[in-house]
């Protein structure tokens, strides 16, 4: 798992960032994304964009402590909540009301579509997705050129004979066991 957590201050627009969020999803092929096995083998299954929706906790009710405490206590349990690959999704995004103006964005992946480097991207086009749509704009992003799974093909396509012996040898012995 990859679990993250952005602490949001200011009046925050929740049906925007859903919006956000599943326009997010929508253009990340790899974020609606299932495995399943045929014949032995892990195959991709992409599914379509459809709306998403972003669960919120209020806590805005409770005492100051009360809601530091329990908020916690929730996205520690969503970060360790069991991903199925097989069903998804494999991108959760929760939203955490501690009061009007305070928010927890709690965004957990699976590492298997996403790394550190690409939660990083996440992030950016969230924040230009949410101020476009605040401003009543388009989405001011432009279409990917390429998915995850074309470059998957690419690099699959790239390895052969002796090559892609050496490393899947390698990965074999690494994870023996596991």
């Amino acid at each position: 798992h990859i679990a993250d957590l952005y602490s949001l201050n200011g009046l925050l627009q929740t049906q925007i960032l859903e919006l956000a969020f599943g326009e997010i999803i929508r253009r990340h092929e790899a974020l609606r994304t299932t495995f399943t096995m045929m014949l032995d083998e892990a195959v991709q299954v992409i599914h379509p964009a459809d709306p998403i929706r972003l669960p919120i906790i209020d806590l805005s009710q409770l005492s100051e402590p009360e809601r530091e405490a329990t908020g916690a206590e929730i996205i520690r349990e969503e970060a360790a909540r069991h991903f199925d690959l097989t069903s998804g999704p494999l991108l959760r995004p929760m939203l955490v009301r501690l009061s009007e103006r305070r928010h927890w964005l709690s965004i957990v992946t699976h590492h298997i579509v996403s790394d550190g480097w690409s939660v990083g991207v996440l992030i950016r086009e969230l924040g230009q997705l949410y101020t476009a749509f605040k401003r009543g704009e388009s989405d001011p992003l432009p279409e990917l050129p390429m998915q995850y799974a074309d470059y998957a093909a690419w690099q699959r396509g790239c390895l052969r004979g002796n090559e892609l012996e050496h490393h899947v040898g390698f990965w074999r012995q690494r994870l023996a066991g596991v």
